[in-house]
């Protein structure tokens, strides 16, 4: 599922990790739950055995596109 489909669900918290981390390999677990919760990609889904959850197409999304004022 496309980034920007979960995103608005996804918690204040995990987004502050992700935008103050970004294109970090390994995602704290409770970061990966909020992704989870909201909507996006689970660990196990990911090609890097549940490591890299986000795709660097994510990654551009949150560095660019994503608002601080959620």
């Amino acid at each position: 599922m496309e980034i920007y489909m979960w995103w608005l669900d996804l918690d204040l918290a995990s987004k502050e990790w992700l935008r103050e981390n970004l294109r970090t390999v390994e995602l704290p677990e409770a970061v990966q739950q909020g992704i989870a919760a909201a909507g996006g990609p689970r660990p196990a889904e990911s090609s890097a055995g549940g490591a890299a959850v986000l795709t660097s197409a994510d990654w551009d999304f949150i560095e660019t596109q994503s608002e601080f004022v959620d």
